[in-house]
């Protein structure tokens, strides 16, 4: 029989492992919230429920000047959410972000932008039916002056700029974008935030539809841009060889709280693989005590 005294639910703590004396998860990890004398961005304690659905319980976040951020976890830890969430796409039910070290509450997408925050969704937010330079330029239309006609020739010179950038070869930029393959319609969302005003980019799964080659280019730009200093960088990547190859630091969403906070150089690919492995375990086991309950009452 159990005789210690945090065994009212049945098992121990043991905040350093992976299970607990008993079989049961052990205490999850959660970073609290940090700062750093350069950072950019900070998040602290931020929640989002959808219904009876809690997407993000406690999520504490930082974003250093000229730093790549790979934000990880596995599919539906709240990634994406969070990234809505400082776009100006959704609002937090609680919690408090900083931009600058000022207060940030964005009220829309565009006054995000407008404060130098620009992203790359998961579902890219192009419009079919429009052309790449269209799609390129879309909110960031250029229009002549007195008369509020758009500027397409002056559109298109910008557009195959942007692509000219990143190193993606789209042969007609006035075609649809329902025309394109998924790895170039991929390329038109990076490209149009990448070549952007903004000075905090948040890319959501920027390598999903390309292949090998487009990727590296990314991966390229991305390396360019860290080099450059000019940008700080959020990134969502399933690939953990990516992560480590294009991240300074790395932030794991497990469970709606960032459960890892470290420098790439600091952790490996079997280290992060073990952090998602381990939640299926404590996941799968959080079932089987549940069935086991329902069980036992009925």
């Amino acid at each position: 029989m159990c005789t210690c005294s945090a065994c009212a639910g049945g098992h121990t703590v043991v905040a350093d492992g992976d299970f607990s004396l008993h079989g049961s998860p052990a205490a999850e990890k959660i970073v609290g919230p940090v700062s750093a004398p350069d950072d950019v961005l900070r998040l602290e304690h931020i929640a989002k429920r959808f219904g009876p659905v809690t997407a993000l319980r406690d999520v504490n976040l930082h974003l250093r000047k000229g730093e790549v951020l790979g934000l990880l976890g596995d599919n539906g830890a709240g990634k994406s959410t969070l990234i809505k969430i400082i776009c100006g796409f959704q609002k937090q039910d609680s919690g408090s972000m900083f931009l600058h070290g000022e207060s940030y509450e964005p009220k829309s997408v565009d006054d995000a932008r407008s404060k130098g925050i620009d992203a790359v969704y998961q579902d890219l937010a192009l419009i079919d039916e429009l052309s790449v330079y269209h799609n390129l330029a879309l909110r960031r239309e250029i229009v002549h002056r007195p008369l509020p006609f758009l500027a397409n020739r002056a559109m298109k010179v910008a557009a195959r700029a942007a692509l000219d950038e990143i190193g993606i070869n789209i042969p007609r930029i006035d075609v649809a974008v329902a025309r394109l393959s998924g790895g170039q319609r991929q390329a038109i969302a990076v490209a149009r935030t990448v070549n952007s005003e903004a000075d905090i980019l948040l890319l959501d799964e920027p390598l999903a539809a390309m292949g090998a080659k487009e990727g590296s280019m990314i991966l390229d730009l991305v390396a360019r841009l860290k080099e450059e200093g000019r940008v700080s960088i959020i990134m969502i990547l399933h690939n953990y060889v990516h992560v480590l190859e294009a991240c300074d630091r790395v932030s794991m969403i497990d469970d709606g709280v960032i459960a890892l906070d470290k420098p790439t150089a600091e952790t490996s690919v079997e280290e992060l693989t073990d952090i998602v492995v381990n939640e299926y375990r404590r996941a799968r086991l959080a079932v089987q005590q549940e069935a086991a309950r329902a069980a036992a009452s009925s």
